[in-house]
């Protein structure tokens, strides 16, 4: 199966899962053409049906409840309850039991493939030596979450650095289509107004566009003024994982599972309702674009940190933590660089053939 082929079935799998944008696939089929940063993050499901095969001694390691669509971009920023930022693991549309392995090679890779965009300047080489002693660190210690206040002063400058202008925040939010509340499913709109302050205030509801995975899926924002200001919710349609669709197998949606076992800071705004992920949207909770890194980077640290919060999401998974700190010392060295080197090849060839073909 080619990448055409591959991306109909997983598009018609799909649609039997949920209903379909069709004007934002079109788009996200656009976006796969232009390069292959964004072909990665937009085919996850081409990399669960390649891993095991092209990976094959990586796809054997132990098995955790992994994030499965892992890349350097899915990191950001949220705010907790007592109204600190914290940073870390923002998108778990995909979480599933795999090799640890996957998450990391997935990482490795994407980073490879953004310093081939010139969004990053770490050599391949150091961004995985980065991505393992991070990710080992973690391990050996229980791992630890990401506060940025008293500590990590460094990541907060990136992530203030980050942090969108209000005014043109609420502008672009406010510029996508309105819908009628009639027209939103009952399931994503009761949702969306459980997060709000007051349900029965007005409300105005858009369409809005955004990531590359799971672009195609229905999503609503709810906007309302409160006490003064516009707040924002999203409600995001889920299915299961794509690695359900590539391995033929039934699979649940793992994303509340993931958040309440992995080591993390709980972003109070951030829950799945049936088979809708609903959050808060607001110019502080954002992820962190690498092509929008401050002058001091900091990039081989933020691969560390990367490595270390993947470890955190991991230790989720009771009892693996022994199994995976024997399988990492047993790996020569280099081996996540040449996994992800490997992997990147395949993508590539894919990203090749979807631009020449679609």
């Amino acid at each position: 199966m080619n990448i055409m082929e591959a991306t109909r079935s997983y598009e018609r799998w799909l649609a039997s899962h949920t209903q379909v944008v069709k004007p934002d696939l079109n788009r996200k089929h656009q976006l796969m053409a232009a390069a292959p940063f964004p072909f990665l993050r937009a085919t996850y499901y081409r990399w669960a049906q390649l891993f095991p095969e092209v990976c094959k001694q990586s796809a054997k390691a132990p098995r955790v409840l992994a994030v499965g669509d892992l890349h350097i971009e899915n990191f950001g920023t949220w705010r907790d309850l007592e109204g600190r930022l914290a940073w870390g693991v923002n998108d778990f549309d995909e979480a599933s039991a795999l090799p640890y392995t996957n998450d990391l090679i997935r990482i490795a890779t994407s980073a490879a493939f953004a310093a081939r965009a010139e969004h990053i300047y770490l050599p391949a080489k150091r961004a995985c030596e980065a991505l393992v002693t991070g990710y080992m660190e973690s391990m050996k210690t229980g791992g630890m979450t990401f506060v940025l206040a008293e500590k990590h002063g460094w990541l907060k400058r990136i992530a203030f650095q980050q942090l969108k202008s209000p005014i043109l925040y609420w502008q672009k939010l406010g510029s996508w289509p309105t819908i009628a509340a009639a027209k939103v499913p009952n399931a994503a709109l009761k949702a969306l107004k459980s997060l709000l302050h007051d349900s029965k205030a007005p409300i105005r509801i858009v369409l809005r566009q955004a990531g590359l995975g799971s672009r195609g899926h229905q999503r609503y924002v709810a906007l309302q003024n409160h006490c003064g200001g516009l707040i924002a919710r999203e409600a995001k349609a889920l299915v299961p994982t794509a690695a359900s669709w590539a391995q033929n197998k039934s699979s649940s949606i793992r994303y509340s599972e993931i958040l309440k076992k992995a080591v993390r800071v709980p972003d109070p705004f951030l829950r799945v309702e049936g088979s809708w992920v609903v959050r808060r949207l607001a110019p502080d909770c954002t992820k962190i674009e690498m092509v929008d890194l401050p002058d001091q980077r900091n990039e081989e640290r933020l691969l560390y940190c990367m490595g270390w919060e993947t470890a955190n999401i991991h230790l989720g998974t009771k009892g693996a933590r022994a199994d995976i700190l024997k399988d990492l010392r047993k790996r020569k060295a280099g081996w996540l660089f040449k996994s992800a080197r490997t992997m990147g090849d395949a993508m590539l060839n894919d990203w090749k053939d979807w631009r020449k073909n679609s």
